[in-house]
């Protein structure tokens, strides 16, 4: 469909077309020294100390439970106002989730006393998901599992370029993993980081990212060894060249895009505040976020799906962020009923909004006429 408002779009130009025509002019397509600057400036712009390139987000969420040594018999306690490869990356390990309730409308990030009802002699980890790209109570929630003895593992993928206290998201917990997914605030279309602190994670991520070897491709490519050793059971999670050529790019952009849909973003809530739409996030004075979505609560009496249809019928996209994870047939199958009240309610009634860098003041505009139109 040809949308007057898409949800989301790319901000691309000749800066990423030439950097993929350099890689192929090169002739080295997969993890290279391309990759090498792209894991080197990551680090730099989170403070992290390690920072590994993988395919996607989904691989740097297994990646990290199978790092922390997550398996059969372990509890990972996830929020289920996710998408859904925030639980699965546990499944994938043979553990088991334990579904967290998030805070209310007005904060839809995992919420800490959930978390800490959750805790069990199981509990192996805690996912975050940083909605939206707003920072978790992480000061709360790495306090509880501190207590406890439980690594944290931060979800970033809406949360590249955010910061709480100065501190980057994904740099908070244990592990930190990014996705660079097609409408993500830096894509590649696809693609994922995983960061961390501690040398002895980052040195058995990256063995786990490429089949368990002790030397890559690269380094033989380069001279620096003949063979190599495998030494654990690995995957072949790795990125290419050519996805970490327009992540180079794509960072260069990105604090100036978040600052964009920041912008954006304050516009929205200028103009229906006044509304009967709840909106989460417009009360938030610490953290500094992302802004990868725009999430609005509709009023309960409204119809989602007349409200989403009308407005595809004026030419803007919408969508819902998220269908609550333990309400999906194969989690219901597995897992059985889960009442988590204020995700259900929040996951009845979210609509989310377009947003990205590029768009323009007409087009952000027509949104807000139209959500208005359409509630009164």
């Amino acid at each position: 469909m040809d949308w007057r408002v898409p949800l989301a779009d790319l901000d691309y130009g000749k800066e990423e077309e030439r950097a993929v025509i350099d890689v192929l002019r090169s002739k080295w397509l997969t993890m290279g020294e391309v990759t090498q600057i792209f894991e080197a400036e990551f680090c730099r712009m989170t403070g992290s100390k390690h920072a590994i390139a993988v395919s996607n987000g989904t691989l740097a969420l297994h990646l990290a439970c199978l790092a922390l040594g997550i398996g059969p018999g372990d509890e990972v306690i996830v929020p289920s106002l996710s998408f859904v490869a925030t639980s699965n990356a546990a499944l994938y390990c043979g553990a088991d989730v334990c579904f967290a309730d998030v805070i209310g409308p007005d904060d839809v990030t995992i919420d800490p006393n959930a978390i800490e009802g959750l805790i069990t002699p199981k509990t192996k980890a805690i996912i975050v998901m940083h909605y939206a790209g707003f920072p978790c109570c992480m000061r709360e929630i790495l306090e509880i599992a501190s207590n406890h003895g439980i690594p944290v593992i931060e979800d970033a993928a809406h949360a590249p370029g955010a910061s709480l206290d100065g501190k980057a998201l994904g740099t908070w917990g244990e592990i930190g993993c990014f996705s660079f997914f097609s409408n993500k605030n830096l894509s590649t279309g696809e693609g994922g980081m995983v960061t961390c602190n501690r040398d002895d994670l980052a040195e058995n991520i990256q063995l786990l990212r490429s089949h368990g070897m002790t030397t890559l491709t690269y380094d033989r490519h380069k001279g620096h060894a003949f063979s190599y050793d495998v030494v654990t059971l690995g995957h072949n999670y790795r990125i290419d060249e050519i996805h970490s050529a327009l992540g180079i790019q794509q960072l260069k952009k990105l604090d100036r895009n978040n600052a964009k849909r920041r912008e954006l973003t304050q516009v929205y809530w200028q103009n229906l505040r006044d509304t009967e739409i709840e909106l989460p996030f417009v009360q938030r004075t610490w953290g500094l976020p992302s802004h990868h979505v725009f999430p609005i609560l509709l009023p309960s009496h409204v119809d989602r799906l007349a409200f989403m249809s009308a407005m595809r019928d004026a030419g803007v996209q919408s969508s819902i962020h998220y269908r609550p994870i333990h309400t999906f047939s194969f989690y219901q199958n597995r897992f059985g009923t889960i009442s988590l009240p204020i995700t259900e309610e929040i996951g009845r009634r979210e609509v989310t909004l377009p947003l990205f860098p590029t768009m323009t003041d007409e087009q952000l505009e027509w949104v807000i006429t139209n959500v208005k139109r359409l509630i009164a």
